[in-house]
């Protein structure tokens, strides 16, 4: 008989189902056997596989598969790689557990002064090919998949792209002239960069009296610079300075095209008007961009982004060959192409663009190319809201680039996942990047003093909101970046907790950054990029590394499958650049209970649906209400569009738009703004907070999206009770997700604090359970409580700590609990002080025999020189007197500095590794009456050892690497404080 498992409310709907089924197939034993064994092992199916899916997630979870796995940014370092190297690498990979790795080829060993590796083939040679071939071979061998970023280094180019197909700016010459006669005059050419320049048009504009003033932050609005590069908010580029007393205005139709009034080699042959003119010749010509951290041999000129022509002509001459090189593999072995972050400064013309400019804006271009010569056409507002229509028309054309890029890759049957968005403020938008992107991949960093704040550090929010938007399931990001001190990171206190904000902004798959491939002659730790956290096979707790990789493997595991929950909407906006930056931006003010997705303008005017009240995207995605920008503008689409879903049945909260910056559309395009807005708004300009039922639907204004929900009787989907005064309360974040009709929340304390607290989760009618994705267990709470709708469950969470709350299982009549804490307190039982031996390598400069710690010290405290610079493992051992043997004893380490990995055996039993705190460890089974032999293995990185040889000879140094040690400012190394500090305990649990 079908066991009935009641694993969750799915489960007992199949339940039911089925014994229907079996009702229908006893009524109805008159109808042919065929159909009712047809309809009952249908049902039975489906139960059965609801089962296996349960048990196949706790499996998972447990022993997360390799295809759930973390991937890497694989450096190819100036190309100073073997295929020997490249092997080994890669088998590394699979033996550590990671799904794959993005080869990149760059350089980047020699800058902030390290030393230059030496150089290997350049990117797309028949040498650098052959490399290639044999990595696609080994990773389809090993069961890897990967990328591969299509150039080497960063932007988009080489030494292939000429000045033709480079980034191309506007440039101009000015001269003054007087009407009234015919005028014969060779303008002047502008000056190109590169030896590169085309005419676009001459125009005349009138010299109008009065004050000449250009638009406020005209380089920044014209497209010639970047922004900043921590994701800046850019809407102040919509803002417009009030127009000046006396300042001179110039009318659009008194400005003249006399382009073909100048012949070939720039002589003016016109019959002017009466009066003074300024005849400005107008051309485009490379920007000067060039390729950053790019492989010697293989720099050049930056790609023009605003051309798919352009890209067609990069992939044909250098991508194609590779493809056709390694035949089925790409599509298969090879998954994803990848151009990395936007650094190429600013673009803002190309061939064709004012012609794309007058089919996407509606207008011609050329008599408002004079405000990018500093005039003031029409008026200030008309001509900021030309800049906005030129930005915008600018960063369609880049996302253009992307999607040609997409149906490039598509053709060998691959997806893309640049990083199309930011955090750099090109001219872009970056949800509209991403929207080509099958895997949305952004950035974040490990603390350093490079990027010290969370703010300049969390990018992936924008990309996770892309994926729930777009309807794409993996969000990757480049992880635990950092500038600064070398080898100095900590699994626990630096990676974890990055990966687990991160996580909680909707991260599900690791590119750890950077692997970087360094052939054995090398020496070790070897060759290294002069950024990022160092995560390869020369570190030394490679071997160690499965313990805290399969943390981050359980992760994804849930969260690849897993469907997030949110109960708001932000549209951020039309503007250009328009990126987004980490998860505590919260625009919306939804935080700290409420959860947000980002939407794009695209997505609001073309897909946005309301059902029964709620917002609705094709790709599945629910929310309950829709928040606008505080800026107070909007296009005249998208307050239409807003307009439409309230009418609807949509809740819209934000302030009441005031205007449009375009000169897109109808002449009476402002007019019909303020209709719709005093429509959906009412009259007045600022009211006191309130809420407008209109149509079906209502609009909210003057309060934060946390209020409004509150307002329409909606709980937070998490809430967490902190007495006031409580030491203990630590920063917590967390994520909703649901698998089936299972709810997930992710929940990590950020701050490395302890937390005790209630937790409200609003789930109702299941019994709440920990799976700890340090260890992969699972365990049902001891005590819960479940009333109105939400469940509350007390938890204590330690430092860094991070935890899902599962709930599956229908809890049955049983609404409270009380069996005890979800926790267990410990008291000590006995101290081991020690004597310790103390065992390191000689062969990386430690002693050669044990020493003797008569108690336990920071190694770079101790007075022999070998201990304090030693780097690697090193073996304690001491002995302890136990006179019973109480049940659940652990062993608790206290402190371990540097990596804080320890390995602990007991007796000559292992007792397993630890990464993080607590260090603790079950004894049972390993404890005896009498006396007990402790051996703690305990290493550290190699920080200390490099910092200490930078100052001896190359023939008596021990390490070898192109790394220097910097000994002044900001990036000062110092020693990392390493080895076991204890105290050493034997703890039990508290009854």
């Amino acid at each position: 008989m079908l066991k009935m498992t009641n694993e969750t409310g799915t489960g007992l709907l199949l339940y039911r189902v089925f014994f229907l089924a079996l009702g229908y197939f006893t009524e109805n034993f008159n109808a042919p056997m065929k159909l009712n064994l047809i309809i009952l092992s249908s049902f039975l199916c489906a139960t059965l596989t609801w089962g296996a899916s349960q048990a196949s997630l706790e499996s998972g979870f447990a022993e997360p598969p390799q295809n759930a796995g973390i991937r890497a940014f694989w450096w190819w370092l100036n190309s100073n790689v073997t295929k020997e190297a490249i092997t080994r690498d890669l088998e590394e990979m699979k033996a550590k557990h990671f799904s794959g790795a993005m080869i990149f080829d760059a350089d980047g060993s020699s800058q902030r002064r390290n030393a230059r590796v030496p150089a290997g083939p350049i990117f797309g040679s028949p040498e650098w090919t052959e490399l290639w071939v044999h990595t696609c071979k080994e990773a389809k061998r090993l069961d890897l998949e990967l990328s591969l970023n299509i150039q080497s280094g960063w932007n988009l180019g080489g030494p292939s792209v000429t000045a033709e197909e480079s980034t191309q700016h506007l440039i101009m010459t000015k001269t003054q002239m007087s009407g009234g006669t015919t005028i014969k005059q060779k303008l002047p050419r502008p000056a190109p960069k590169e030896n590169y320049y085309r005419d676009v048009t001459v125009i005349a504009v009138p010299v109008v009296k009065g004050r000449r003033e250009p638009i406020k932050n005209l380089h920044l609005k014209n497209a010639t610079r970047e922004l900043g590069l921590s994701a800046p908010d850019c809407r102040f580029l919509l803002d417009v300075q009030p127009a000046k007393l006396g300042e001179a205005i110039v009318p659009a139709k008194a400005i003249l095209d006399i382009s073909d009034r100048m012949d070939k080699s720039g002589q003016l042959v016109w019959k002017a008007p009466e009066g003074e003119w300024e005849v400005i010749r107008i051309g485009h010509a490379s920007a000067g961009a060039h390729v950053s951290t790019h492989t010697k041999g293989a720099g050049g000129r930056v790609l023009n982004y605003l051309s798919p022509e352009m890209l067609r002509r990069y992939w044909g001459r250098m991508i194609a060959p590779l493809m056709e090189a390694i035949g089925p593999l790409a599509g298969t072995t090879v998954k994803y192409i990848h151009t990395d972050s936007w650094e190429g400064g600013g673009m803002n013309w190309t061939s064709g663009f004012a012609e794309e400019f007058k089919e996407r804006r509606g207008y011609s271009i050329l008599p408002w190319l004079a405000v990018l010569s500093g005039h003031v056409v029409e008026s200030r507002e008309a001509s900021n809201a030309f800049l906005a229509d030129f930005r915008k028309t600018i960063g369609e054309l880049v996302a253009e680039h992307y999607a040609e890029l997409a149906r490039l890759a598509r053709k060998y049957g691959m997806g893309t996942h640049p990083e199309c968005s930011g955090p750099h403020a090109g001219p872009l938008d970056g949800l509209e990047n991403y929207r080509h992107s099958e895997l949305m991949m952004s950035e974040f960093w490990s603390p350093s003093p490079h990027r010290p704040t969370p703010s300049r550090r969390f990018f992936v929010k924008q990309a996770a909101s892309a994926a729930h938007t777009y309807g794409k399931q993996l969000v990757g990001a480049e992880g635990f970046t950092t500038i600064g001190p070398h080898w100095n990171d900590t699994p626990w206190k630096d990676m974890k907790p990055s990966f687990d904000r991160e996580l909680c902004a909707g991260l599900n798959l690791l590119f750890v950054h950077t692997f970087t491939c360094s052939p054995p002659e090398m020496g070790l730790p070897g060759q290294e990029y002069f950024a990022g956290t160092h995560f390869n096979p020369q570190v030394t707790w490679w071997e160690e590394s499965p313990a805290f990789i399969e943390y981050f493997n359980r992760c994804q595991f849930l969260t690849q499958q897993a469907k997030f929950v949110a109960d708001v909407l932000h549209y951020y906006g039309d503007h250009i650049p328009n990126i987004f930056g980490s998860k505590a931006a919260d625009p919306a003010g939804a935080l700290p209970g409420y959860d947000y997705d980002v939407l794009s303008e695209e997505l609001l005017i073309d897909t946005l649906e309301v059902e029964e009240g709620m917002l609705v995207l094709p790709s599945g995605m629910r929310y309950r209400i829709l928040t606008l920008p505080n800026h107070r503008v909007l296009s005249l689409g998208a307050i239409r569009k807003i307009n439409e879903l309230v009418r609807a049945g949509a809740t819209v909260l934000g302030p009441k738009p005031e205007k449009t910056v375009t000169l897109e559309g109808p002449p009476n395009r402002q007019k019909r703004f303020q209709v719709l807005a005093d429509r959906l708004w009412g009259n007045q300009s600022n009211p006191a907070p309130g809420i407008r039922k209109v149509g079906k639907g209502q609009v909210a204004w003057g309060m934060t999206a946390t209020e409004l929900l509150h307002k329409q009787g909606v709980p937070p989907d998490v809430e967490r009770s902190v007495s006031t005064g409580d030491p203990e309360q630590g920063e917590v974040d967390w994520i909703h997700y649901r698998i089936g009709d299972a709810d997930f929340y992710f929940i990590a304390e950020l701050a490395g604090q302890t937390c005790r607290s209630d937790f409200l989760f609003r789930v109702e009618g299941r019994i709440p359970e920990f799976w700890n994705p340090v260890d992969g267990s699972i365990q049902k709470a001891f005590s819960y409580t479940i009333a109105k709708g939400r469940t509350q469950v007390h938890l204590k969470l330690g430092p860094y700590d991070s935890l899902f709350i599962v709930f599956r299982e229908p809890v049955g009549d049983q609404i409270k609990l009380e069996d005890g804490p979800n926790w267990k307190e410990f008291k000590t039982l006995q101290s081991v002080d020690g004597p310790w031996q103390v065992k390191f390598n000689p062969k990386w400069g430690g002693p050669d025999r044990p020493v003797l710690f008569e108690k336990l010290v920071d190694w770079t405290k101790h007075k022999d020189e070998k201990i304090k610079h030693y780097s690697g493992k090193a073996h304690y051992r001491s002995s302890f007197e136990l006179a019973s043997l109480p049940d659940n004893t652990r062993i608790e380490l206290g402190e371990v500095r540097a990596t804080g990995i320890v390995q602990v055996k007991l007796n000559g039993k292992d007792l397993g590794l630890a990464w993080r705190p607590p260090f603790s460890f079950p004894a049972r089974g390993a404890l005896r009456e009498g006396n007990n032999e402790l051996e703690i293995m305990v290493l550290n990185s190699w920080h200390n050892r490099v910092m200490a040889d930078d100052e001896l000879p190359d023939d008596e140094r021990f390490t070898r690497t192109n790394i220097r040690v910097e000994r002044k400012n900001q990036f000062a190394w110092k020693p990392e404080p390493s080895g076991l500090i204890g105290p050493v305990q034997l703890v039990v649990p508290i009854e």
